[in-house]
């Protein structure tokens, strides 16, 4: 293929796909939206009048990066994890995707692309919701560095949620992790409260979480203040990055559980 038939077929895979998604506006975006407003309502409205302040910053400007970047994971996840399942088992069309000339990397991009966008858009709503909680008084320490990671995030669990979509078997199957993983790791990665209010050991098992890296980054980039490096964070997620990067790539290439 050539660089401008690359192009052509990249731009068509997330053309349908953002289409799609500004069509069903009502499932795609509004439910992260009212949830996102839950969340800032009783955790940042009636918690954050009783905890004050957190590590010397108001609550509800501490929890904000961490309630974007909650609806940047799970709705950048669930839409590749869908599309990719959807293009299984209700259009049918992977196997004239496996069979074109396009290489793996380039399907790799026309998935997680439609997760990206998604991923930043709902972002972008849910920055603006917080808004109306904050007094309409929002910081940005570095805005460069809360747009890499906020990129960053959507790439991250977009991959992942290729991984899923492939494994997929059944609607339950992309349900699973977002229910039984993301969820405990989006909890327990600090959205909520600084690492230094937990015990030591309890730190050592945050360390673990790399939903932990991609809060603090996206934290600083807002405030200024992280509970690690940021060298650290972008260290570890771009070495995930990587890491499902390959495994889409060889999923992709070798047409393992994909073919019908």
């Amino acid at each position: 293929m050539t660089a401008h038939q690359k192009w052509i077929a990249f731009y068509t895979m997330i053309r349908k796909d953002v289409i799609r998604m500004f069509r069903i506006w009502v499932q795609t975006f509004l439910p992260s939206v009212i949830t996102s407003t839950l969340y800032f309502l009783v955790f940042g409205t009636v918690l954050g009048s009783r905890i004050g302040q957190m590590q010397g910053v108001d609550y509800m400007q501490f929890v904000v990066p961490g309630l974007v970047m909650l609806a940047i994971v799970t709705t950048s996840y669930a839409n590749t994890s869908f599309m990719f399942f959807s293009s299984k088992f209700f259009a049918r069309s992977i196997d004239e995707l496996l069979v074109s000339p396009m290489p793996p990397w380039l399907l790799i991009a026309g998935f997680i692309g439609g997760g990206v966008v998604r991923g930043i858009v709902v972002g972008a709503l849910v920055l603006t919701v917080s808004l109306f909680f904050t007094g309409l008084i929002l910081t940005f320490h570095n805005a460069l560095i809360v747009l890499g990671f906020g990129i960053l995030t959507a790439l991250i669990f977009s991959l992942a949620g290729l991984v899923n979509g492939v494994y997929a078997k059944s609607i339950d199957g992309i349900n699973i992790v977002p229910t039984f993983v993301l969820t405990p790791l989006v909890y327990l990665g600090g959205i909520f409260y600084s690492i230094h209010t937990l015990p030591a050991w309890w730190q050592y098992i945050t360390y673990a979480n790399p939903l932990f890296y991609l809060i603090n980054g996206f934290r600083y980039g807002f405030l200024g203040m992280s509970d690690i490096s940021l060298w650290l964070s972008c260290a570890v997620l771009s070495a995930i990055a990587i890491v499902l990067i390959g495994i889409n790539w060889y999923l992709i290439r070798t047409g393992l559980g994909l073919k019908q």
